[in-house]
This record gives C-alpha cells, structure tokens and sequence, in this order.
C-alpha cells in the first residue's frame, strides 16, 4: 500500500494515533513505548526481536505490543522490495486514556480487557483475525472521527475474543521488564533506548530531566545502584543476547548492532554481565 494513500491523524485532535511507519535498516533501533502498538507490515523481510522473542518477519505479519516492551525490527538490507524502502509498517498507537478503568470494567469490554492484558506479552494475530483486524485497520484513516474510534473498539474486541494469537515473550521475561514509578528514571530509561547506538552526553541527559549533570549521576545511581552508563551496557548486552539467537549474524555483527564500537570492549562488557563469553552463551542456546 501506497504511503501517499494513507493519512495519519494526530495526537491533537484523536485518542490514538494512526500512521506509516518508513524506515532503513540502519535507523531501526531497540526501543519501546508508553502506550500500546500493532503493526502491519507492509513492506520488508527480517528478523523481529520483542523482549526475549528473536523471528523472521515478512510482509502480511500484525504484531501487538504492550506498555514498555522493547522492540525492533530488523530489515535485511539484500532484500529487494518494489519501494526500496528496508520496512513500511501500517500503525495504530494509543495508550490507556482512550481505554479508562471504569468503561474497561463493563461487561461489553471483557475481550477488550483481555487483549490489552496478553499484548503485555507481545502477541502475533494470526488466520481470520490477522484478515478481520487489518481489515478495519486499513479503513480508519478514511473515516470521521467517532467511526475511528468504534473501529479501534472493534480490533481489540476481535483480538481478545480471537484462539489464533500467539504470544511472544515469555513469562519470565514479561515479569522482569523495566517499570518504575519515577518520571526522571523512565525518561532516562527510554532515552538511551532510542540512543544506544550513539555517543551518549551526560550534559544532553541533565537537561533532559532539569538536573545539573552531578546531580544527575549521584541521583541516578542511588535510585538505581549502578551508574548511567553500567545501566547502558546493561541494556545493549541484553539486546546482543537477543541478536546472538540469530545463527546468520556473526559476533561481530552482534557487537556493532547492540551498539559497540569494537568487539574488544563488546566481549568485555559482555563476560562481565552475563559471566560467560558471547561464543559461550551462543552454544547454550
């Protein structure tokens, strides 16, 4: 589908957010979001890391995401697509406001609550779900507002009434995922998400959350007992864990996908995590 076709509403005048998502292997990164996403891809082939859950992906497939799952996707850059574009992406992205607890508790939106709990494991709709939900997915860009939004009820009852998903991360990971009630930490948090590929400046990060860069550090350490840049690492070696399910990528191509600059201070950061070499940690998989 045409991105041209396909207009995107906005934030300010809608309660969720419908759009084209166009991207290249080189800008994907791992990161997550507040609110809750499904995605149609349109375009692109490769490989889908949600949480602990590494597959290939291919045009056709809906994937829906839950609050503050990390995630990407990695197009193969080899792959020939019509476009010559690596990924396109058909979005829909909303979060709680538009769902509130008291309209979630009525009996009519059992299946509602239903799918947005499983979504926290990151799920895959498949069959006759998949052909109903991009359906009515690909239809709401074109309608009035108050048609949208009964649209948008419509998908996520027919996702939690559906027996043709599939979750995706598992249990322990789900459990285990980063929460915190502290706005400072979470915007820290979903900064270096979106950045860990690039030089991080502590100065940029301070005024980020208002605080003088001193500060930011003891104050980040004390909340979460390690300092900025040990929380950094931690989070590029998880994805590397992740990338190293994937037998076609060599460890050098994990290092430099995770977000290191040389395969040196990838193994040393690596071992120092998780204990074990990443040559290691691949044969246990």
């Amino acid at each position: 589908m045409s991105s041209q076709l396909f207009q995107s509403n906005s934030k300010t005048d809608s309660s969720f957010f419908i759009g084209i998502f166009q991207d290249t292997l080189e800008k994907s990164t791992w990161h997550y979001h507040n609110g809750f996403e499904i995605n149609f891809i349109l375009e692109g082939v490769g490989k889908r890391i949600i949480g602990d859950s590494i597959e290939n992906f291919f045009p056709g497939d809906m994937i829906f995401i839950g609050q503050n799952l990390p995630h990407v996707w990695l197009a193969d850059k080899h792959m020939e697509s019509p476009s010559g574009r690596y990924l396109e992406t058909a979005y829909l992205r909303f979060d709680m406001t538009v769902l509130p607890g008291k309209l979630l508790s009525l009996p009519e939106f059992k299946s509602v609550s239903k799918a947005l709990r499983l979504a926290e494991r990151g799920m895959k709709i498949n069959d006759q779900t998949l052909n109903q939900v991009s359906e009515l997915l690909l239809e709401m860009p074109y309608m009035e507002k108050f048609q949208q939004m009964m649209h948008f009820y419509k998908i996520l009852d027919c996702i939690g009434r559906s027996t043709s998903i599939e979750l995706l991360v598992s249990e322990e990971y789900a459990k285990k995922r980063f929460t915190t009630g502290n706005r400072r930490i979470a915007n820290i948090h979903e900064h270096m998400m979106i950045h860990y590929r690039e030089e991080i400046d502590l100065d940029e990060m301070a005024d980020l959350v208002s605080m003088a860069k001193g500060s930011l550090c003891r104050f980040f350490k004390s909340q979460m007992g390690m300092t900025i840049f040990e929380y950094l690492n931690q989070i590029k070696i998880e994805l590397s864990c992740n990338l190293l399910r994937n037998p076609d990528l060599s460890i050098l191509d994990v290092a430099f996908d995770s977000g290191f600059n040389n395969l040196s201070h990838f193994n040393k950061q690596f071992k120092k995590i998780t204990k074990l070499t990443p040559s290691q940690y691949r044969k246990l998989l």
